[in-house]
């Protein structure tokens, strides 16, 4: 099956789901798509609340593609791939609207940067979650500033320092990246969706933007990191293992 993000609208609720053949990882495409599909739904005033899905039952999202990381050949085409995952954010940070995620899976490296824009997160009891990045001689430099703001310097330090272990999805509801888990999380996120559809858009809209206060330069933060990244991905040590990595 080809990669995909499909949106449809239920019930007030704008249903977005996207799936790649590969753990759901993330080429440019798919994220484009996916920012996208969030920005259209956030500005349809028939939508009251967004609800993220990817497909399968096994990993949310496995976070950069890569293929496409390998593939980059400078500088340019590095800060625009590691911009997608800049786009996506925005995209969840500026839809005036709530955006529940819910997590079927483990979720890895750039993945997490939806998650930890998201406002409420349903999260299975498999949901695990690692950043992967400084292992193929990278950093969670795109994501690092909303990650940051979702679970702290302390926490955040800790997952990108260990970039080869899983953190339990028991962690990740200590530390307030998930809101709630469930062993169910698709239904019990369509459950919440619902319940934030009967309430006041203009309330919600004004809590959304409280939740965001004192982070006016997450944006410019996001985009200079994408030009560090691109930078790095070029280098030897990456490009040796990420090649690596494709052989196993």
């Amino acid at each position: 099956m080809d990669p995909y993000v499909n949106m449809q609208i239920v019930n007030s609720i704008a249903k977005i789901e996207f799936y790649h053949p590969k753990s759901n990882s993330l080429p440019s495409e798919v994220l484009s798509n996916l920012a996208l599909a969030i920005t259209k739904a956030g500005e349809n005033k028939k939508v009251k609340t967004i609800l993220l899905t990817s497909a399968g039952d096994r990993v949310f999202c496995a976070g950069a593609s890569f293929d496409e990381l390998l593939a980059i050949k400078n500088q340019h085409q590095g800060k625009m791939f590691f911009s997608g995952f800049t786009e996506v954010i925005k995209a969840i940070k500026n839809a005036p609207k709530f955006v529940v995620t819910a997590l079927q899976g483990k979720v890895i490296g750039g993945g997490l940067g939806i998650v930890s824009a998201s406002d409420y997160v349903v999260a299975s009891p498999e949901a695990s979650a690692k950043l992967s990045e400084l292992s193929i001689g990278l950093g969670p430099f795109v994501i690092g500033p909303v990650l940051k703001r979702k679970i702290g310097l302390a926490h955040f330090s800790n997952m990108a320092l260990d970039p080869t272990n899983y953190k339990a999805a028991k962690w990740g509801l200590d530390t307030g990246l998930y809101s709630e888990i469930n062993e169910q999380p698709k239904l019990r996120a369509t459950e919440v969706c619902s319940c934030y559809a009967q309430y006041s858009p203009m309330a919600m809209t004004a809590m959304k933007k409280m939740f965001w206060e004192k982070h006016n330069t997450l944006e410019e933060d996001m985009d200079n990191k994408a030009a560090q990244s691109g930078k790095l991905v070029l280098t030897e040590f990456t490009r040796k293992t990420l090649k690596e990595f494709k052989s196993r």
